[in-house]
């Protein structure tokens, strides 16, 4: 029997560092989280920093907000099981500013990874007529605090770089108990990471100019090897069925020193664009999950991964002064080989389509409140495999204004 709570409620937590997070903010996630080669001057991006010079003499203040509603089924000895949960959490913050007329910056701080299953097992023990129950639980999970830096190099030729910090925990706990009527023992493994270190990423863009309409925009991203430094702690501990100690526990190591392995990512992307009123944008990605290592520096049993999407952006007449006119919508589609094997030894697959809509508010409408809808599968009903059908929401706010800028008075 599965059962998991918490935002992405996924048993596939468990493995790895987590569920990733996506990289993109509201605005990419209503166009299939495409966003390595496209920007848009209203809002950030925070998937190529490259682009962040393509920010105009505006600071951009950015917050997200999403939440999840999900459904996860599995096949139990031909009985079909199923549980539905809704949560949510803080997407991002973000802070984007001109250092000069080339060169833009930005600060930003955003979950990277969550981890959070509960997960039962009743099997038979081999040449005894007794059953053993095990139940394996985890929460925690991964941020990122970002420092970023976009140049614009040439009239179409952007770089840039990120550093970010990773920090945060991650607690499994497992446990197992003979089913017999005289014993009521339950012995407990609980394993606690904490994570901390310096983690970067590099990106390019270039957009040549087809005409005075059309432009071309192409981009790519790599996040090298890496390994980030953790420190473990192991307790084992009996106990009774209501948790009450039975013995002292016993701590096989406390915040001893150890090193994971995140492997190395590259990202491309291709768009073509119509001025600020048309933008149509595919990305691909590949993800080195088999480079994955655990903090004792063990396979993780995970396999490489790929994504694949495309996306669309439509503005009737960005420079009209019509309220209608002025609102942005967005269409996307994307397909994933995730990290994940099925028992069966199948990759598992996310398949999702989603929808987004801008409206501008304020002075000038240059802020901009976005609402992002995505609903998508993963996984399919054979065999023990779990199939997760979801539907995902964002909610964020762009709010441009000249910040930091001398006032000059004549």
């Amino acid at each position: 029997m599965v059962l998991a709570q918490g935002l992405g409620n996924s048993p596939y937590s468990a493995q790895g560092v987590g569920e990733l997070y996506s990289p993109g903010n509201i605005t990419n996630m209503g166009m299939g989280d495409v966003g390595i080669s496209n920007s848009n001057p209203f809002y950030l991006n925070l998937q190529n920093p490259a682009l962040l010079a393509r920010r105009t003499r505006f600071t951009v203040f950015e917050v997200g907000l999403v939440g999840q509603s999900k459904t996860i089924s599995q096949n139990i000895s031909n009985d079909l099981k199923s549980q539905s949960n809704f949560a949510g959490n803080l997407g991002y913050l973000a802070l984007s500013f001109p250092a000069n007329s080339r060169w833009n910056i930005s600060l930003s701080l955003k979950p990277y990874t969550y981890v959070n299953y509960n997960i039962q097992r009743v099997e038979a023990v081999p040449g005894t007529p007794y059953y053993a129950e095990y139940n394996y639980t985890g929460k925690g999970g991964l941020n990122k605090a970002t420092f970023a830096n976009g140049f614009r190099v040439t009239k179409n030729i952007y770089l840039g770089a990120e550093a970010s910090f990773l920090f945060g925990n991650i607690t499994n706990s497992s446990d197992a108990r003979a089913i017999v009527s005289t014993s009521d023992i339950r012995v407990t493994h609980l394993n606690r990471a904490n994570y901390s270190d310096i983690v970067a990423k590099v990106g390019a863009a270039w957009r040549p100019k087809l005409n005075d309409t059309w432009t071309l925009n192409f981009g790519a991203t790599y996040d090298p090897k890496i390994r980030i430094k953790a420190t473990q702690t192991d307790i084992y501990q009996k106990t009774s069925l209501s948790g009450q100690a039975i013995a002292t526990p016993d701590t096989l190591r406390l915040n001893s020193n150890a090193q994971a392995t995140l492997p190395q990512q590259m990202h491309f992307g291709a768009s073509i664009e119509r001025g600020n009123t048309l933008l149509f944008g595919v990305d691909v990605g590949f993800q080195k999950w088999s480079e994955y290592r655990t903090a004792d520096n063990k396979a993780g049993n995970l396999v490489d991964a790929m994504t694949a999407a495309a996306g669309l952006e439509y503005t009737p007449k960005p420079t009209s002064n019509r309220y209608r006119d002025l609102i942005t919508y967005r269409a996307g589609f994307q397909y994933n080989n995730l990290p994940y094997v099925a028992a069966n030894g199948v990759q598992l697959r996310d398949i999702n389509g989603s929808l987004g809509i801008s409206v501008p508010l304020g002075a000038y409408y240059v802020n901009h409140v976005t609402l992002s809808i995505a609903a998508g599968q993963r996984g399919v009903l054979s065999g023990t495999q779990i199939k997760e059908q979801y539907v995902r929401f964002g909610l964020g706010f762009s709010l441009n204004d000249l910040w930091f800028r001398k006032s000059v008075i004549d």
